[in-house]
């Protein structure tokens, strides 16, 4: 019953989407930015333990005379870290609200004077209206509106634009630490936002963004003895940005949102999801790399192949990293999630790989959120 509703609800959604009427034509994610306590050092963590690679800089060499930015890359995902050397600045206060955090979530767009316009008039507020940048390289456009906490969207328009990264960042020498690990494209980003709150924003996705929503669950689908939430994941029309968007549910003891916007200070994204074309060589190289991952009891592992049915890989292999499989009517998802990544119990990553499943993993919830729980005891925060 559960996949033919899953099934229903992703019909439904392609449906209704026509190519034709989406007002904001969505071409992926084109950055991720950070704002950090020390970009250099995050920089260096994601090469050596994410195997990205360092391709551009920004700072007082290149006329940023009050913080320094550094872009890494793997395939089609970019990330960028950027740390103010002022302590009266909103990206210091950024960070000493939120701690490490991100703040952009950057679309690429064919036309971001336009979709700036398009959003606002539906009711977005406007932070940066579009402004171009010039380099010997081209041009860039870029606008920005609000989203969920300080969280923002930035358009970016970089058809006419053949530099590195974007005019005020040169390029950085070949990275001779970077190992790349397999990981392809952003997948998904998860925002958790207060009490209440979620409908609020699944509905701006829908009237300022043109958003869809994907599928939804309900603190029944997503709880354990001890907590729960709630979730409604939105999509853009062409399928390339899905962002989910949590919020908490009523349960005997703390669930890992209110954890996160307690220690957040507010509503923030709470994990990355990226995607890989072999999910046992990265989570292997990961791990080889000291990246720590959640684990699920051995049992999970008892029924698997009678849960999910035939996969093509090896339960033991799968058992071995602690990696989680579900299946939709589409098909079936690998998929692993990390332990935070700061020492705030905030940000962290899932790796994903999907054999034809458009889900999101809803038979591994309730193993995964047991997981959380483990992890939120040890912090004293359950």
């Amino acid at each position: 019953m559960e996949i033919l509703d899953q099934a229903n609800q992703l019909a439904a959604l392609h449906k209704d989407n026509d190519p034709s009427k989406d007002f904001l034509p969505l071409l992926g994610t084109d950055y991720i930015e950070f704002y950090v306590g020390n970009a250099k050092q995050a920089a260096y963590f994601y090469r050596t333990a994410f195997g990205f690679e360092l391709i551009a800089y920004a700072g007082p060499e290149t006329g940023h005379r009050g913080k320094s930015s550094y872009v890494v890359k793997q395939d089609k995902i970019v990330l960028v870290f950027t740390t103010s050397f002022d302590p009266e600045s909103e990206i210091s206060a950024h960070v000493n609200l939120h701690g490490d955090g991100v703040k952009v979530l950057a679309l690429w767009v064919d036309d971001a004077k336009k979709s700036y316009e398009e959003t606002t008039k539906r009711g977005a507020e406007g932070l940066y209206p579009p402004a171009s940048q010039k380099d010997e390289f081209g041009e860039i456009i870029t606008a920005s509106i609000k989203t969920y906490g300080e969280t923002i969207h930035t358009f970016v328009e970089r058809k006419n634009y053949k530099g590195v990264f974007m005019p005020g960042f040169i390029a950085t020498p070949k990275d001779t630490i970077s190992k790349p690990i397999g990981l392809k494209y952003v997948d998904h980003c998860v925002g958790n936002v207060g009490w209440g709150e979620m409908n609020k924003w699944v509905k701006f996705y829908e009237d300022v963004m043109g958003f869809k929503i994907l599928l939804t669950f309900d603190d029944k689908d997503i709880s354990t003895e001890y907590s729960a939430l709630m979730s409604k994941v939105v999509s853009n029309g062409n399928g390339y940005i899905k962002f989910p968007i949590n919020e908490p549910a009523e349960g005997k003891k703390k669930s890992q949102i209110e954890e996160y916007i307690e220690f957040y200070k507010g509503a923030g994204v709470q994990h990355i999801a990226v995607a890989t074309d072999n999910i046992l060589e990265t989570v292997a190289d990961m791990r080889s790399r000291g990246v720590e991952f959640l684990v699920v009891p051995e049992s999970y592992y008892e029924d698997l192949l009678e849960r999910v049915g035939k996969i093509d890989e090896d339960v033991a292999a799968l058992r071995k990293l602690n990696i989680l499989v579900d299946r939709d009517p589409e098909g079936y998802l690998l998929q692993i999630f990390t332990k935070p990544v700061e020492d705030r119990p905030t940000v962290f990553y899932e790796i994903i790989q999907r054999k034809g499943a458009t889900s999101f993993g809803k038979g591994n919830f309730k193993a995964l959120f047991e997981s959380i729980e483990r992890e939120q005891a040890l912090r004293g925060n359950l």
